[in-house]
């Protein structure tokens, strides 16, 4: 996996997010440790998903929420900004509600079918999505069955980049996805996302 990091980071992806949930709390720590040494010298950060306990531990630049997560007040309150604060939303209230709460971003979907995404209800389509978009000021980057034939969809939504695992996880060549990424998209800002 750090690999594979490393591999994103000197490739341009701009956030990595640690998602290990099944792991206990120092098999975690020592895994952002060695993604936050594999980043070292490029612009891409790192978030771990919900344990904002052990993204100041162990030196990552920030901390992704859930909807199962502690609430993003709440979380702002203990890491000031010494941490970064994404939220995953699905909604245009819950994308409101982050705003409020002090996120930096949000990650909103899914905006097209995608079988892990299945949970959080039917896709949101791009009517909807773009909608959500122009209610926020916040930065927001879809997420939820985005590939290389329909991302600028969703940039041309507003969008101020994607979200993706399957992309990046499934890739021969992660270079070759960022490139391709970067280069369909000069004219948006794009932030890459990798799981």
């Amino acid at each position: 996996m750090m690999v594979l990091i490393a591999r994103a980071a000197a490739a341009g992806v701009d956030l990595v997010q640690i998602r290990e949930k099944d792991l206990p709390a120092r098999a975690v720590c020592h895994l952002v440790e060695r993604a936050v040494a594999a980043v070292k010298g490029h612009s891409t950060r790192v978030l771990v998903n919900d344990r904002f306990d052990i993204a100041l531990a162990c030196g990552a630049h920030g901390v992704h929420l859930t909807t199962q997560s502690l609430p993003t007040r709440v979380v702002r309150a203990q890491v000031g900004d010494r941490l970064m604060i994404g939220v995953s939303t699905h909604s245009l209230e819950e994308v409101k509600r982050a705003e409020r709460e002090g996120a930096d971003f949000v990650v909103c979907g899914p905006v097209f079918e995608t079988p892990s995404k299945r949970p959080y209800g039917p896709p949101l389509g791009l009517a909807a999505f773009a909608e959500i978009v122009r209610q926020t000021r916040l930065p927001v980057l879809g997420i939820g069955g985005i590939n290389l034939t329909n991302f600028r969809r969703v940039l041309a939504c507003g969008a101020r980049g994607i979200a993706a695992i399957r992309l990046f996880m499934e890739a021969t060549s992660v270079e070759d996805v960022v490139r391709q990424l970067k280069r369909k998209s000069s004219s948006y800002s794009f932030h890459g996302w990798l799981w």
